[in-house]
């Protein structure tokens, strides 16, 4: 009886060191990321499949999972759709060009700044050429419709920052809205000043306005999310994040990514919360809409 016991007890002990062998086991980390978002991610189209997948976050996820030893299987979602994926656990991390919020504080585990450099800390509004430079104060934009795509800095900016009477239109992806914006149907579009860049590089008919919000220090530099409690997971980020910091390769990543924006290939590319690219939605002109009424 006591040779029995003694047998039950050494395979409950092996069936317990087996549990964290198999977690151990994990062979690819899934990063989910909105490639609608030139420098940090966007789509070369002359590629295919996870090569497609380009830009400074890219970069960074790629040697965030090689110095993990992992394997990079990267999830294109819609923006709002990276932060539900996280948060359920579907994946690993969003690295989306995201600034620090409360609610991103509240609700994921955050890495350490990441600093990209050049235009990434300022947040602004664009608009159609013939208005270039037209509004300049939070004030002017009274009475007028401005975009924003859900769930980013950029529409909680506008929603603090932008007088009572502004209409702030919610947008699924950046695509969609600037075709909303070229067709009249809002009056400025609020995006990151290096996403601005990026897109008025492909857009002769667009042009900023002249206004920036006014940020604070914690959302001058990007982040990483990761779910709540996921400490482990964090600390090993952060460590591979000071790493790349030290060894200067922000300064690389950042440079090939603003390069490869301007080539002919490179595209915002919009996708769903199921993961398949859409095209941005052609919306009629305001003009239109309002005869149609």
């Amino acid at each position: 009886m006591k040779k029995m016991l003694a047998f039950v007890m050494a395979v409950m002990m092996l069936a317990a060191l087996a549990v964290p062998a198999m977690a151990s086991e994990k062979t690819e980390l899934t990063v989910a990321l909105s490639p609608d978002f030139a420098p940090m991610e966007f789509v070369d189209t002359s590629k295919s499949g996870q090569d497609q997948y380009v830009g400074f976050d890219v970069s960074l996820a790629k040697y965030i999972a090689e110095e993990m030893g992992l394997e990079l299987a990267i999830k294109p979602m819609s923006f709002d759709a990276c932060q539900a994926a996280v948060q359920t656990g579907a994946v690993d991390m969003s690295i989306s060009g995201y600034t620090y919020t409360e609610e991103r504080a509240e609700n994921f585990n955050l890495s350490d700044y990441y600093y990209t450099g050049g235009d990434a800390t300022g947040q602004t509004i664009i608009t159609l050429k013939e208005n270039e430079g037209a509004w300049t104060a939070a004030e002017d934009f009274a009475d007028l419709t401005v975009g924003a795509q859900i769930a980013s800095l950029q529409m909680n900016l506008c929603n603090s920052q932008l007088p009572e009477g502004t209409t702030i239109k919610t947008f699924t992806d950046i695509g969609t809205a600037v075709e909303a914006l070229r067709n009249g149907n809002i009056d400025a579009l609020a995006v990151s000043e290096d996403n601005a860049n990026a897109i008025l590089a492909n857009n002769d008919a667009l042009a900023l306005t002249g206004f920036m919000f006014e940020i604070d220090e914690a959302q001058e530099a990007n982040l990483i999310l990761m779910k709540k409690g996921a400490d482990e997971m964090t600390e090993q980020v952060n460590a591979i994040l000071a790493k790349a910091q030290e060894a200067g390769l922000y300064t690389e990543w950042i440079a090939e990514a603003n390069e490869l924006a301007g080539i002919e290939t490179a595209e915002d590319v919009s996708y769903d919360d199921e993961g398949n690219a859409i095209e941005a939605e052609e919306e009629a002109p305001a003009e239109a809409e309002e005869a149609a009424e």
